[in-house]
């Protein structure tokens, strides 16, 4: 049985900032580019039954640096839809509304966890469904791949919170005794 291999994009402008960014197609900047050539070296020598990316242009990018081929993209991968915090740091947003917390809030004109869970859980089963055939990569984004994570061992999308995800780095889902565990995290 093969594992799920999750892999964050490089650095953008707004990632290094802390701006929140979902549906904005930006670009790697030139720490992302090479962030990205570097989690390929870390991938070098494993082979995957899929490649499953975001259609984002960030992920897209990281994927082909890394020296994968994309096979499917898919909505589902897209990052956390921050709607009209789309942009704005989480210090700016708790200048105005100082209790709000993505993870069990949401975002205003944006999804709620309910909803990111269940983008993540079709993933999720996707790729779990192909996993006979080896491994799969998901490259996406940080929340989204927090969420996925969490989803896999069973917790709600909120769970996300407690795990941390730097750009660039690799993650691994498998199993332990038949049940889903995560096997590594936020590895560089």
């Amino acid at each position: 049985m093969g594992e799920i291999v999750l892999i964050r994009h490089g650095q953008t402008e707004w990632s290094a900032n802390g701006r929140h960014t979902s549906y904005t197609d930006l670009e790697l900047t030139a720490t992302g580019e090479e962030q990205a050539r570097e989690a390929g070296k870390r991938l070098q020598g494993r082979t995957f039954a899929a490649v499953i990316s975001s259609p984002r242009k960030r992920a897209l990018r990281t994927a082909e640096l890394a020296g994968l081929t994309v096979t499917e993209t898919t909505e589902d991968l897209a990052e956390w839809n921050y709607g009209d915090y789309e942009g704005i740091t989480s210090a700016t947003i708790h200048e105005t509304t100082p209790s709000w917390r993505l993870w069990t809030d949401g975002a205003p004109g944006g999804e709620s966890p309910e909803q990111i869970a269940q983008r993540l859980d079709r993933v999720l089963k996707h790729a779990r469904g192909l996993l006979d055939q080896g491994d799969v990569a998901l490259i996406a984004h940080g929340h989204a791949l927090r969420v996925a994570g969490a989803r896999w061992v069973g917790l709600p999308a909120s769970g996300g919170a407690l795990l941390k995800l730097d750009t660039a780095t690799i993650s691994t889902l498998g199993f332990d005794h038949g049940e889903p565990a995560i096997d590594t995290w936020n590895a560089r």
